[in-house]
């Protein structure tokens, strides 16, 4: 399960996201970033609560820093596999 809040803060949309990004939901999840950019401002993401990331969603999440999305907030799980994902 994965639980998605917004919010705005100095004119960039937030996303917190919490739980697990697998499966389905990283589809979700990359529908709400989408609606988010789409309404041209900066996005950023909060992973802090974020638990486990599948393949699919580690991707995704590259795929976002690719596309300028910033992810300031991040557990050292999310973080590492991020690292990790680049080498």
């Amino acid at each position: 399960m994965l639980r998605i809040t917004s919010s705005t803060k100095d004119g960039t949309a937030w996303l917190k996201l919490e739980g697990k990004l697998v499966g389905p939901w990283v589809d979700e999840c990359r529908m709400a970033c989408a609606r988010e950019t789409g309404r041209d401002r900066r996005l950023a993401l909060d992973l802090s609560e974020i638990t486990f990331v599948d393949a699919d969603g580690v991707r995704l999440l590259r795929e976002l820093v690719e596309q300028g999305v910033d992810i300031p907030v991040r557990s050292n799980f999310v973080a590492e596999l991020l690292r990790l994902e680049r080498s």
